[in-house]
């Protein structure tokens, strides 16, 4: 039997999917799916048990030199550019993403695709800027 709050996103993805008119994953037994959208692909991650959901794009592999320059870099942008999103940086993987965190209580369909979309142009948009002005 499938958890109720999988279940929910599972809707509103599947509701998404008919609206854009292309198939997407649902969110598998472990709680994960993605969604590509342009140059970005945006995980999407449901923990029932927290009642949260994240969203997590993949922007860049964390370069080994002018890091304090790219988390200037990535404070300023945090400010305005990334809207409902935040750069982060994973140093155990050496990544660096951008990422939304939302209760999964009060969360309805309108909200869940505006994030979808938010999330993904932002991550779209400066995924190649940032790869090129602070190369790895």
């Amino acid at each position: 039997m499938e958890n109720p709050k999988i279940a929910q996103v599972n809707n509103f993805i599947r509701q998404f999917s008919e609206q854009l008119g292309i198939p997407l994953r649902p969110v598998d037994e472990s709680g994960f799916t993605y969604i590509a959208r342009g140059s970005a692909t945006l995980g999407i991650n449901v923990f029932p048990e927290q009642n949260v959901l994240i969203f997590l794009a993949f922007i860049m592999d964390l370069p080994e030199k002018k890091q304090l320059p790219l988390f200037s870099k990535l404070l300023e942008l945090n400010l305005l550019k990334t809207k409902d999103g935040a750069f982060a940086v994973d140093f155990t993987e050496k990544k660096i993403y951008l990422r939304a965190l939302r209760g999964l209580e009060g969360l309805d369909y309108p909200e869940f695709v505006d994030l979808v979309r938010t999330l993904s142009e932002v991550a779209d948009e400066w995924d190649d800027k940032l790869k090129a002005e602070f190369p790895s």
